[in-house]
């Protein structure tokens, strides 16, 4: 169960705030080795890591036409509605991100502007594994659609039969993704950042993995790929007072802590007996867990922190800067308006995390780690390029052509002068020379 803290010194924050530790002292080097023979192999190394790492031979790394419109015919009816109602939500809520093109005129004859265009090629990772994340297709898909990239390539590791899951096809299929490559880890960062046969070098990564996927993107973003965010385990911090079901409370932690053994969730609140109860609720719905193994190793470094105030929960909370935080107590709203770091908020008691994870809309590609001090969570924005323009009469120029000449000489770059002052000086021979 998770360890209570009473009433902790402001000195004792830093500690209390630390992450867990990643599991594996050095993964550097294997995960170099990878990447660099994919770089030099392509598609045969992809093949060669799936059959060691992942134990599947396969022959054509590419899902076919037939694969993808078959996996619709392979999920229940309710699943699939169920994702197209979150392709429905996350559509709305993403389209609305959408930037009008303004034009400012910023002084008589000067015009600027700035739009939006999508980065052409992206690549989407989503994990496969013990919990296949179709609904992370669905996060990245429905943005990467809106903002009108023009190649979209995801990759996922195969299972054992060789197959991908036919959640992941059909809701790549939802979002018009059709370039769907069967490679996981560290060989499908590598694929996608360097270009092989089957997979076509993008411009930006996104995706979610596990410590050998993050750094592999770490790596590939300092050698000129981009990536969406940096990113840790999952993470939650739940905020709970008298007003709180403990159910409520438990069911929100838990929900994080299945993710995986290096999760972590943070609980706080002002009365030791609330914490009591809620950890004696985490204790029973544990049992009926089928991932309570994994739960339970991510609750044994998570916490229970009791504090003297709403007030100071917000700031021990801000100087966390959860992934998800959960304002489950009375008055959540108020307490909503303080937040200044996490990568999104669930506000009262009806607002589980499990909701934003899967279908209200908004994105749950989030900043992780502490990361939600300076991070955004993925959105339309992370889909494109924001690139200025301006335009500028000859009105416009004789009007700014002083400021600029004067700033140039003042920093001695001569060049950036007299590329104002030769237009001033031709146009104004032109005009005395009819």
């Amino acid at each position: 169960m998770m360890t209570i803290y009473t009433y902790p010194t402001f000195q004792e924050w830093p500690t209390l705030i630390r992450r867990p530790e990643a599991t594996a002292t050095d993964i550097r080097k294997s995960v170099g080795k990878i990447m660099k023979r994919v770089r030099r192999e392509g598609d045969e190394a992809i093949r060669y890591y799936t059959k060691k790492l992942d134990g599947v031979k396969l022959k054509e790394l590419r899902v076919t036409e037939e694969e993808i419109e078959a996996a619709a015919a392979q999920l229940p009816a309710d699943l699939k509605e169920a994702i197209r109602v979150a392709q429905k939500n996350i559509e709305r809520f993403h389209s609305a991100q959408q930037e009008t093109v303004t034009i400012m005129e910023t002084m008589p004859g000067i015009q600027c502007w700035r739009q939006s265009l999508p980065v052409e090629k992206v690549g989407l990772y989503i994990p496969g594994g013990s919990a296949p994340l179709f609904s992370t297709v669905l996060m990245l898909g429905v943005p990467a659609s809106i903002a009108g990239c023009r190649e979209i390539i995801l990759c996922t590791p195969p299972a054992k039969d060789g197959s991908v899951h036919p959640a992941i096809l059909f809701a790549a299929q939802c979002c018009g993704i059709r370039h769907i490559i069967k490679a996981g880890g560290v060989q499908a960062i590598a694929a996608m950042a360097y270009g092989t046969v089957s997979v076509p070098k993008v411009f930006k990564i996104f995706g979610p993995g596990n410590q050998y996927v993050t750094l592999a993107k770490q790596l590939v973003q300092q050698q000129g790929t981009a990536i969406d965010m940096p990113a840790g385990p999952s993470e939650v911090l739940v905020i709970a007072d008298e007003t709180t079901r403990p159910e409520f409370a438990a069911a929100d932690l838990l929900s994080q802590a299945e993710h995986g053994p290096d999760s972590q969730v943070i609980l706080l609140s002002t009365s030791v007996e609330v914490v009591k109860k809620i950890n004696k609720a985490v204790k029973e719905q544990l049992r009926l867990l089928p991932r309570n193994k994994i739960a339970e190793q991510a609750l044994s470094q998570s916490r229970a922190i009791v504090l003297h105030s709403m007030e100071e929960a917000m700031a021990f909370s801000n100087s966390y800067a959860p992934e998800h935080l959960i304002l489950s107590c009375d008055n959540a709203d108020t307490l909503a308006k303080q937040v200044t770091a996490a990568g999104s908020v669930f506000i009262g008691h009806y607002s589980p995390e499990s909701a934003g994870d899967y279908a209200s809309g908004t994105n749950h590609t989030l900043p992780t780690n502490g990361y939600a001090a300076m991070y955004s969570g993925v959105s339309v924005d992370s889909f494109v390029k924001k690139v200025t323009y301006q335009q500028l009469t000859e009105e416009g120029l004789q009007r700014i052509g002083g400021t600029v000449m004067t700033m140039a000489a003042a920093e001695g770059l001569e060049a950036h002068r007299r590329a104002v002052e030769i237009r001033l000086h031709l146009n104004s021979d032109t005009d005395n020379n009819p």
